[in-house]
């Protein structure tokens, strides 16, 4: 059994792992997101908003025993366990959200704001904000999302995935999207055991990560 997942519900991923054969070792979870930096009234970046939709897969898998007034149907209510289980797994891999304010890493708020799950079409999709601690008026910020471990695949939605919210007029953005996996680290990926580990010092996880760029003037 893998001892450090890097998951976002890690007693569901540790038995997926156990009880489903799985193409290839990694990734084992694959999310689809779109994400929103919020400014305040006052020009400050104050937060990331968040919202991750899974595979079907694990969104199947996670939602089994859960009880519903509908068979198949899932409230947000319902979910609301899950959506808690979910955040506080996050926790031990931050979020997998790394912020860096002109240059310097900076602190996000633990646990994240309005957190929920919502079911659709058979699909989980997880919504929540991390608050800057410190919120303030930057000139560059980056936000890179990604899994060190590659144990989770990030990708952003193809249209409108990431959006400013209340940004002052001078901010431009760009998101940059990981280069395709070639051949050659797609074979070494296949062949790997399921229950494999890749340390996060191999930084696979990074050649891929997800990233967001402003710059305010």
């Amino acid at each position: 059994m893998i001892r450090q997942l890097s998951c976002v519900v890690a007693a569901v991923l540790a038995s997926l792992v156990a009880t489903v054969q799985l193409a290839s070792a990694h990734p084992h979870v694959w999310v689809t997101m779109r994400s929103e930096l919020v400014y305040g009234p006052d020009g400050t970046i104050t937060g990331i908003r968040h919202a991750w939709t899974f595979d079907d897969m694990f969104s199947a898998f996670a939602t089994q025993g859960i009880d519903s007034k509908q068979r198949g149907v899932f409230s947000r209510e319902e979910l609301e366990p899950l959506a808690k289980t979910n955040v506080e797994s996050l926790k031990d891999f931050d979020y997998f959200t790394i912020a860096r304010v002109n240059g310097k890493k900076a602190d996000l708020v633990d646990p994240p704001k309005g957190y929920y799950l919502d079911y659709k079409d058979q699909i989980l999709t997880l919504h929540f904000t991390l608050p800057f601690k410190t919120p303030q008026k930057v000139q560059d910020v980056q936000i890179e999302i990604y899994d060190a471990s590659y144990f989770v695949d990030f990708s952003f939605e193809k249209d409108n995935a990431v959006a400013l919210v209340g940004a002052p007029a001078g901010c431009k953005m760009v998101v940059a999207r990981p280069e395709e996996m070639d051949a050659a680290m797609a074979a070494k990926l296949f062949q790997m055991s399921p229950d494999q580990k890749l340390s996060p010092s191999d930084m696979l996880g990074a050649q891929f990560a997800n990233r967001i760029l402003v710059k305010c003037s």
